[in-house]
């Protein structure tokens, strides 16, 4: 194998596991979500719809692309709630992002459907879902396209880094453009069949390729032992009658939250070893995102809202469910590589 080609052969690892069409390795999640966005024309004037709950990333991408985020409600699967989606829809909607988050499928079926009933674009933020399936088929490849994050918290890393899954070849040529504005420079990889435009420097290093291969053959592994902690600990809960949240791939158990009826039960439950309360997380919840609530952008005449006419007092930045979930939901952690035995032992002790 050529030593000089581990992102090209990374990506070819990444397209056989998942079953993607075309993959590109990208510098971040977020660089992903840019290039994405891009590739589906997305800019001045549109609106893109994105779930309460993420990292500021799903929705900071949108604007730099001068776009808008429109925030949607969760429902209790911790994921984007498809009714209030398409509640939130105006004529300006043109693309929406659901987030696995915490390896947790979003409802795909219901999302898919509201988009191919209304033009939008389905652009997968799987950063927290890298291998988790829907129904069987990898999240990520779902979608029009698809974006995940390898870094130091997701599934596999290389420190950092990301990459762009589709299965569709004109969004593979405008992401390419989008990753690489020297794309059209490099002998051993032309920019496809559309014409180039202006892209970013968002490539990877062949070191990060290197990694991620290596990573890549470890990720079933590991997945498995997630699974296998998973369902145990879900059991464990389940007969001590803590409130499980709903997943909407009940055969997918990658990750285990609950849902408790009381704000003070889920602070309590909270205090457990391995258990964090979803809304302590503040860098996930839209209320802190605070540039993006203040309308900063790196220069006064860069404004999105003024380009699809949406005035100041207009914001719907109001997501009071997501809020209240957050504050009563906590996700329950067992590191992946604890042997069963010891992963039960802590088990118990949550429910002791």
């Amino acid at each position: 194998e050529d030593s000089l080609q581990m992102c090209s052969q990374f990506e070819a690892d990444l397209a056989r596991f998942t079953k993607a069409k075309h993959t590109i390795a990208v510098s971040s999640g977020t660089a992903g979500l840019i290039c994405a966005l891009q590739a589906c024309n997305i800019g001045p004037g549109d609106e893109v719809l994105v779930p309460a709950y993420t990292w500021v990333a799903t929705a900071g991408a949108v604007l730099l692309v001068g776009a808008v985020p429109v925030l949607v409600e969760i429902d209790e699967s911790l994921t984007i709630d498809p009714i209030d989606l398409e509640a939130k829809l105006t004529p300006r909607s043109r693309a929406v992002i659901p987030v696995h988050m915490i390896n947790r499928p979003c409802n795909m079926e219901a999302i898919l459907r509201i988009a191919h009933n209304n033009g939008l674009r389905v652009i997968e933020d799987a950063s927290q879902a890298i291998g988790v399936r829907y129904k069987n088929a990898f999240c990520g490849t779902i979608g029009d396209i698809g974006v995940f994050s390898f870094n130091q918290y997701k599934n596999m890393t290389c420190g950092e880094g990301g990459a762009i899954l589709t299965g569709d070849p004109e969004l593979h040529d405008r992401a390419l453009s989008a990753h690489d504005m020297g794309i059209g420079y490099r002998t051993h990889r032309e920019g496809g069949n559309l014409p180039l435009f202006l892209g970013n420097n968002y490539r990877i290093s062949e070191i990060q390729g290197a990694i991620l291969r290596v990573q890549l053959a470890k990720l079933d592994g590991r997945l498995n032992r997630m699974k296998r902690n998973s369902a145990m600990l879900e059991e464990v809960l389940k007969t001590a009658g803590v409130p499980l949240a709903r997943r909407n791939d009940p055969d997918e158990t990658l990750s285990v939250a609950c849902t408790f009826s009381t704000e003070d039960d889920a602070i309590d439950f909270a205090e457990k070893r391995g258990v964090r309360r979803l809304f302590d997380n503040s860098k996930h919840i839209y209320t802190r995102w605070s540039p993006i609530l203040a309308q900063r952008m790196h220069h006064v005449a860069f404004d999105p809202w003024s380009w699809a006419g949406i005035p100041f007092d207009q914001q719907r930045n109001d997501c009071p469910r997501t809020l209240d979930l957050l504050r009563r939901s906590c996700a329950v952690n067992l590191v992946a590589s604890l042997p069963y035995p010891a992963a039960k032992m802590l088990a118990r002790r949550l429910v002791a």
